[in-house]
């Protein structure tokens, strides 16, 4: 039905007779002219017809209307000088259309406007109730187009730069909760009996390596039945890796390899190698978060010893009870931040608050080297120690230091939450650079207060440091995070590889041997027939795609996604079934609904 997709046609194809099929993206009828702007998923062209020159096609197309569906038969011309657009790829010319069939029309209203010379004022709850429509619009078929281009780079590195093969691995697996909780499947031909859909391919992926396909890689389903969150889904996709006998190194500059492939190819941007790289310790101490935004400075300044002896109480008592005091020095926060915002009520003690802060404590440097704050912090310190904290600072005049006195987690979550508030606001980010950073040397384990036992900090199959093996609650891990602007966008680890190692952090976790063996037993038998050292990395891939595309959201880079709520408004799913079905897989529900 076509020979030529919208946006391919340029001046080349001058003279030439071709057949469009796509929708009608605008009609214009400029006094006995009627122009048509056809849009397909590659861009649009202007067809034109007139009475003179196509009288065959003049009839129809003054019947035409916007989102018709229509194939066009007709001469590829040069536009008129004055009306070239050089906006549009295809802004040199246009078609006079011989021929216009009406393939399809509209039977009901549009719910909103598809039209590219619409803008963006639809609510998102409409969109994905009518997301076919929502897809056709310009700004979601770029972001889909883009997903494809990044995956298919991916393809193309790995298999024929890297020896990678494609594996799938199975959708239809065994419940093992660590973390997020499973999407269970019940099992019809087994009473009783369930399967989970994968968080992660990561046990078949270690098999893998087991097996010898020592270059695994995938663009891999997952599922987790997390809490609503902002700018989470309960299905999202990975790009899943795997590798055997390389270092810890050899991986890194494989992915950093693999980065700079996908930029270069889809952007057309040539990143700098290496990436720097921050320890996780590192990282904590001066941005305190492990995806740290390093495009803008306003770093972490630990003040604990500075101020353990104070007579100011809440900073030497945060110290006492075993936590810190820090600072995040803001250079002419003075002038551009009030009192008013720091204290109770203000924009910034709200997102303190939020982050667990107490409150907020500040100090304001002036003219030649003296602070302006409250009596109790300026009375408790001496000369010496005001000294010493515009130096460690680096502290000028209109400096603001703002100061949190907690344990280590509130304060870095809270002065992290206040540097990048600041940072935006103060527009000290550079939108346009791109800042790739890999953290390293995690910890093995955080303490789940909850259920008063160590958890593993990435998952129990990371490998630790071999310096750290005879003492595991305080190992490092070797893993490592790929850190894109501020977000994570991939993790990865060396895996442990021997059934001692594995068996020492399970226990480390709080599994007993029979808990261990009932989940992972087929893991620690792998373990007995010759498993090499391997390693990995999982990409989110919906979380790059969103940041190479510049959106504030995932749901714009996939092509159907759920709500906040974790709902399916073009479906409407997940809905109720029939209770025959619930029946014949041994299952009833219990839910009564809220009267």
């Amino acid at each position: 039905m076509r020979t030529h997709y919208c946006g391919q046609i340029n001046s080349n194809n001058i003279e030439e007779t071709v057949n469009l099929c796509g929708w009608v993206d605008r009609r214009r009828d400029h006094g006995g002219v009627i122009f048509l702007d056809l849009r397909d998923r590659s861009g649009i062209v202007q067809i034109v017809s007139d009475p003179e020159r196509t009288p065959d096609s003049y009839q129809i197309a003054g019947d035409i209307r916007n989102e018709y569906v229509v194939q066009i038969t007709g001469r590829v011309s040069r536009r008129p000088e004055e009306s070239l657009n050089p906006k549009l790829p295809t802004g040199e010319i246009e078609i006079y259309a011989d021929d216009i069939q009406l393939l399809n029309g509209l039977g009901k209203q549009l719910p909103f406007q598809v039209s590219t010379a619409e803008t963006e004022t639809v609510r998102e709850e409409l969109r994905l109730k009518y997301r076919y429509l929502d897809l056709r619009r310009e700004r979601m078929t770029r972001n889909l187009l883009l997903r494809h281009e990044v995956i298919k780079a991916v393809r193309r590195f790995l298999e024929d730069e890297q020896n990678f093969v494609e594996i799938e691995t199975p959708i239809l697996t065994r419940s093992t909760p660590e973390g997020a909780r499973d999407y269970l499947v019940p099992s019809r031909v087994h009473p009783g009996e369930w399967f989970a859909l994968p968080q992660s391919p990561q046990l078949f992926k270690q098999m893998l390596m087991v097996s010898g396909f020592d270059r695994y890689y995938q663009i891999a389903r997952c599922f987790r039945d997390e809490d609503l969150r902002a700018d989470r889904q309960p299905e999202f996709t990975q790009l899943d890796m795997e590798m055997s006998f390389m270092s810890q190194e050899e991986i890194l500059q494989l992915n950093e390899q693999l980065v700079a492939y996908i930029f270069q190819k889809v952007k057309g941007i040539d990143l700098p190698l290496p990436f720097p790289r921050l320890t996780y310790r590192e990282a904590m101490e001066r941005y305190g978060s492990d995806k740290p935004d390093i495009r803008f400075g306003l770093e972490l300044v630990d003040v604990s010893d500075l101020v353990k002896d104070s007579g100011f109480k809440v900073f030497s008592g945060a110290v006492a009870k075993g936590g810190i005091v820090k600072v995040l020095p803001i250079p002419g926060g003075n002038d551009a931040i009030s009192n008013v915002r720091i204290k109770p009520g203000g924009d910034l003690f709200k997102e303190a608050s939020e982050a667990g802060a107490k409150g907020l404590a500040y100090v304001r440097v002036k003219e030649g080297d003296k602070i302006d704050t409250i009596g109790a912090i300026k009375d408790n310190l001496t000369d010496e120690q005001k000294q010493e904290l515009l130096k460690r600072t680096n502290a000028q005049p209109g400096h603001l230091l703002l100061f949190a006195a907690d344990d280590a987690n509130t304060v870095n979550k809270t002065l992290d939450r206040l540097r990048l508030v600041v940072g935006e606001q103060l527009e000290l980010i550079d939108q346009d650079k791109i800042s790739l950073l890999w953290v390293t040397d995690f910890p093995m384990f955080e303490w789940n207060e909850d259920e008063k036992r160590l958890e593993a900090l990435h998952h129990p199959f990371t490998a630790p440091h071999p310096d750290d093996i005879n003492n595991l609650k305080t190992a490092r891990a070797q893993a490592y995070d790929l850190v894109f602007n501020g977000y994570e966008v991939g993790g990865g680890s060396l895996r442990i590889y021997q059934r001692d190692v594995q068996e020492k952090v399970f226990e480390a976790i709080g599994l007993s041997d029979e808990e261990a063996d009932n989940k992972f037993g087929f893991l620690l038998e792998a373990f007995e027939y010759g498993t090499p050292p391997h390693g990995g990395i999982a990409y989110g891939l919906d979380r790059l795609v969103m940041l190479l595309a510049v959106e504030e959201s995932i749901r714009d880079v996939i092509a159907f996604p759920k709500t906040q709520q974790a709902k399916c408004l073009l479906a409407n799913a997940p809905s109720e079934v029939d209770k025959k079905q619930l029946k014949e897989l041994h299952v009833s529900s219990i839910y009564k609904p809220k009267s």
